[in-house]
């Protein structure tokens, strides 16, 4: 049985993650993801390989930069879920997403080497939620030294993802 995760409350998350939260708005974000699962990584893949290396704007991430960026914070969300899920009561921190795009060597990468990296990552984000029960979820966390309960964090891995995807559509691609 899949599960329903309802919208956070406004006192669940720092007002910084409104911008990824309220892309969600009233909608169950585990539905949302899942259907992120299969329309991310089809995306992905009908972008040429020719725009991999293209950035819209100096200084901007290049096309495989911004879907790793992607990944990889869904991959720190996840994780922090998990952990506060569980009961886990340590502090974890922040990371700096510049510094981890830096150490990535984008040249062994394709895009649908990345759009795979996504799918598998993201099949393993639904795992976390899939049989989370209504208390995990309420259950908060410290992480980047902010309040965050798990329901919010779902929430913000999907709103995050589209936000970037709709920034790869738009200043990427479609141009």
């Amino acid at each position: 049985m899949k599960p329903i995760i309802t919208p956070p409350g406004l006192d669940e998350a720092p007002a910084y993650y409104e911008r990824y939260i309220g892309i969600v708005k009233n909608q169950d974000a585990y539905a949302f993801m899942e259907n992120q699962l299969a329309e991310i990584p089809a995306y992905i893949r009908s972008i040429p390989e020719s725009k991999a290396e293209f950035r819209y704007a100096e200084g901007k991430w290049t096309t495989k930069e911004l879907i790793s960026h992607i990944t990889d914070c869904e991959r720190v969300f996840s994780y922090r879920a998990l952990t506060f899920a569980r009961g886990e009561s340590i502090t974890l921190p922040g990371f700096n997403q510049d510094i981890w795009t830096q150490n990535i060597d984008f040249t062994k990468y394709t895009l649908a080497d990345l759009a795979e990296e996504f799918e598998v990552v993201r099949k393993g984000t639904l795992l976390v939620y899939k049989n989370l029960s209504g208390e995990a979820l309420l259950r908060k966390g410290i992480a980047n030294k902010n309040e965050v309960t798990v329901r919010a964090i779902a929430y913000i891995t999907a709103g995050h993802a589209e936000h970037h995807l709709n920034i790869l559509r738009e200043r990427y691609i479609n141009i």
